[in-house]
């Protein structure tokens, strides 16, 4: 591959999805090479659709395997579709969750085992891992807090799990963090919107400066 892959990992309320919003553009401002945006599930048609089935709060009858067997099969389809043939050209590829969820999530959280799902998504992704990853860090009681305060609307069959469900999925984060210290950079999300936002993108061009233009002065 000689692209670059970046994933943003972390617990729900950790406000990865509305970070990736503003940082994208500002990385498009100083990428040397074309980059793409995208999600996980998601992404594209087939997994997009697998998303809205796992999602779904009707769905509360799910087979904790049955979604982690989507999850594979999503990632694996995403993957071959837009993120190997964009790495294969050259492309940064800013990802919105990939395999470590899955690790925490179903693993952790879940109860099934991260080695368990570790071995089923080594399967779907034939080995691929990311370059670099962030990993916001927010404590349990404030990630439900903020996702009881500003997505009331949209709270989906993961959002609702209880309280030890996302300390197991956070304490499974940690653990990843400690022990893939040169892939995986760890923010503390409890700070500032913009310190956050700020911290990621420092981490980003500062650790791949082949990929990104040197800022000097108001980068704004």
């Amino acid at each position: 591959m000689n692209g670059l892959f970046i994933t943003i990992e972390g617990p729900d309320g950790a406000g990865k999805t509305s970070i990736i919003k503003e940082l994208f553009p500002l990385l498009k401002k100083v990428a040397k090479t074309e980059i793409i945006q995208t999600r996980e599930p998601g992404g594209i048609p087939i997994a997009e659709a697998i998303r809205a089935i796992i999602l779904d709060p009707k769905n509360d009858r799910m087979d904790d395997r049955t979604e982690s067997l989507l999850y594979a099969a999503a990632r694996r389809q995403h993957l071959v579709e837009k993120v190997l043939p964009a790495l294969a050209s050259g492309k940064i590829v800013l990802c919105d969750r990939f395999v470590d969820s899955s690790l925490a999530y179903q693993g952790a959280g879940r109860r099934i085992g991260i080695a368990e799902i570790a071995r089923l998504n080594e399967f779907a992704t034939e080995g691929t891992t990311p370059d670099f990853t962030l990993y916001l860090d927010v404590d349990s009681d404030t990630g439900l807090r903020r996702i009881e305060n500003h997505r009331q609307d949209q709270i989906d069959r993961l959002d609702s799990e209880g309280l030890e469900f996302h300390q197991r999925v956070r304490h499974a984060y940690l653990k990843l963090a400690d022990k893939y210290p040169e892939r995986i950079h760890k923010i503390d999300a409890r700070k500032s919107f913009q310190e956050v936002l700020e911290m990621s993108y420092q981490a980003i061009i500062q650790q791949y400066p082949q990929f990104f233009e040197s800022q000097e002065g108001d980068r704004k």
